[in-house]
């Protein structure tokens, strides 16, 4: 399901939610969001896109800020999302692990976004020993439309 293989307590679950619960922490690169924006507007009422990975406890976006403001720009209500435990200790904010979590979790609750690309949150594999980018813990998923 993978593609590394992660201890079994980070990934909480996957499912599709109130795209109003989302709390981002960073802010995007708005030509990159209206190009995801136009590609995703023009396709059928089933879509196959990799879910936004989120903080099971805060509801903060870790990895997918421009997947999530595109969706919520086209009117969508309900965004498919993996629940992941970010507190493990297998999970890193960038390659020195530079930004404290609590304090990524507390700006994004007071609105105080990063650049973006500020955090490039990695995760450790248990076969290769090694680090990787988040988003290789993404699923797809089949997005059926649900527009407000």
């Amino acid at each position: 399901m993978y593609s590394i293989k992660v201890d079994k307590d980070i990934i909480i679950g996957i499912e599709q939610m109130d795209i109003n619960l989302l709390i981002p922490h960073e802010k995007v690169v708005l030509d990159k969001k209206e190009i995801l924006k136009n590609n995703l507007k023009y396709k059928d009422d089933d879509l196959i896109i990799s879910t936004i990975l989120i903080c099971s406890e805060s509801n903060m976006i870790i990895d997918g800020h421009h997947r999530y403001t595109a969706l919520k720009e086209l009117g969508h209500s309900k965004i498919p999302v993996t629940l992941i435990n970010y507190f493990s200790d297998k999970i890193i904010t960038d390659k020195e692990d530079s930004f404290s979590k609590k304090e990524i979790i507390l700006n994004s609750k007071r609105k105080n976004l990063y650049d973006p690309k500020s955090t490039k949150h990695l995760i450790y594999c248990n076969n290769n020993k090694e680090w990787f980018p988040i988003t290789l813990i993404s699923s797809l998923y089949l997005f059926k439309s649900n527009k407000i």
